[in-house]
C-alpha cells in the first residue's frame, strides 16, 4: 500500500507539473482590422433628359382613313420627336387613337376609326418609329370635340397618346 501511495503522489506531482509548466500559452494574434472599402467609384450615370413630346393630331375627310398631304407632315413631325427619343435611349410608348363624327351607326364608326389608327401607325412606321411602340385603339364616336354639324370634321382625327411611365 505504501508503494501505491508513492505512485500516486508521483502520478499527482507530475500531473501538476505538467499543468503548471505543460503547454506554452497560446498567442493570441489579433488580426488587423482591415481598411474601410474605398468609396464606391463606379461613374455616375448622367440621367439624359426626358424628351417632352408633343405630338400633333391628324384629321381625315369625311367616310375616309387616307392619310392627307397637310396631315402626313404633321406625322412626319410626330416620328421626328419619336425616333430623336429612341436616340435617347427612351423608347415611350403611345397609343394612336382613332375617332369619327356621329354619322354612321356606333359599330361602323368603331371600324372606321380602327382604320384611321391603323393608317396613322402604319405610316409612322413607314417613316422609321419602332411598330413596338405604338399600339392603337378606337373611340369611334364616344369622345366628341363637338356636337355642332358644321363642325363634325374636327370629329374625324387621330390623337396620339404617350403612355405615362
Amino acid at each position: 500500500m505504501k508503494d501505491t501511495v508513492k505512485l500516486l503522489t508521483v502520478l499527482v506531482a507530475v500531473g501538476l507539473m505538467l499543468t503548471m509548466v505543460g503547454c506554452p500559452k497560446r498567442v493570441i494574434k489579433e488580426e488587423p482590422i482591415p481598411p474601410p472599402p474605398p468609396p464606391d467609384t463606379t461613374p455616375e450615370i448622367v440621367q439624359k433628359p426626358k424628351i417632352e413630346l408633343s405630338l400633333g393630331a391628324i384629321h381625315f375627310d369625311f367616310d375616309k382613313s387616307d392619310i392627307r398631304s397637310g396631315d402626313a407632315e404633321v406625322l412626319k413631325g410626330n416620328a421626328d420627336q419619336l425616333l430623336k427619343a429612341a436616340e435617347q435611349e427612351q423608347k415611350p410608348m403611345v397609343t394612336v387613337e382613332g375617332y369619327c363624327d356621329p354619322l354612321g351607326t356606333s359599330e361602323y364608326n368603331m371600324a372606321l376609326g380602327q382604320r384611321r389608327a391603323e393608317a396613322a401607325k402604319a405610316y409612322l412606321v413607314k417613316l422609321g418609329v419602332a411598330a413596338g411602340q405604338l399600339s392603337t385603339v378606337s373611340y369611334g364616336e364616344e369622345k366628341l370635340v363637338t356636337t355642332n354639324p358644321a363642325e363634325y370634321e374636327m370629329n374625324r382625327r387621330c390623337e396620339f397618346k404617350p403612355e405615362e411611365e
